[in-house]
């Protein structure tokens, strides 16, 4: 499968193993590191998020993470927005199990105005916009516990839903929908298309640059071209497909 772009640029898909191995090189050899492509992926998506649903400060924004990289993404795009005097809230699947990086970025959105909660705490909530950092490209089989809950909740609300690289319970790779996934109006995917961001599951479909560099990519998919970044740092893409 391949997507184009917003500037007519083709753009291939990767797997989930085509994406896992990019990011092995880039973070073992070529850089840039986790923490860096996390930062710019949650600035990202804090930016998509007020470009495209967000009109006043006076917004209630619901942040649904996970305990790894995607779930750092959210964290990291409540901490742009609080800074942004926007309303936030940020809803964990779990602290014990919260990976260095993802436990960093929230040390650090504890200076700021937005506000952890929890499960039981969003039956009081009434949000204008949904972001999904729960789960990426790495979902393996059914989303389990307060993950689930999380994904139904969202999907009884009806608020604009943000999905950041993949609908959480989508597989990456074949598109394949676990019995709870999220159902989001927009996906904003990572550094390339995944092969299973099937149009029917992702709503608008945006591409943000984490900074991974053109040779790196091109260790894994050769006819990458760089240039699809060359207007914005975000674009919008669709299935040629």
């Amino acid at each position: 499968m391949k997507f184009l772009t917003n500037n007519n640029k083709t753009i291939p898909a990767v797997t989930s193993e085509q994406m896992k191995k990019i990011d092995r090189i880039a973070t073992e050899e070529t850089g840039p590191n986790l923490f860096q492509m996390m930062e710019n992926a949650g600035r990202n998506l804090a930016e998509l998020t007020i470009r495209s649903t967000i009109k006043d400060t006076k917004e209630n924004i619901i942040i649904l993470a996970g305990t790894g990289g995607n779930g750092g993404g959210g964290i990291c795009a409540a901490r742009h927005l609080a800074n942004r005097d926007h309303k936030v809230k940020v809803c964990l699947t779990g602290t014990d199990t919260l990976s260095d990086i993802t436990n960093y970025q929230l040390h650090i959105l504890k200076s700021t105005d937005a506000r952890v909660i929890f499960f039981n705490e969003l039956k009081d909530e009434k949000p204008d916009v949904i972001i999904d950092a729960i789960f990426g490209y790495g979902l393996k089989g059914e989303p389990k516990g307060e993950a689930s809950s999380l994904i139904n909740w969202a999907n009884e609300q009806l608020a604009i839903k943000i999905s950041l690289d993949v609908p959480s319970g989508v597989n990456a790779t074949t598109g394949k929908t676990s019995k709870h996934f999220i159902k989001p109006d927009i996906t904003l995917t990572l550094a390339l298309p995944k092969t299973g961001l099937l149009p029917k599951l992702t709503g608008e479909l945006y591409l943000g640059d984490i900074g991974i560099t053109k040779s790196t990519i091109e260790k894994v998919i050769p006819e990458y071209d760089s240039l699809i970044y060359k207007d914005d740092y975000l674009i919008s893409c669709y299935s040629k497909d």
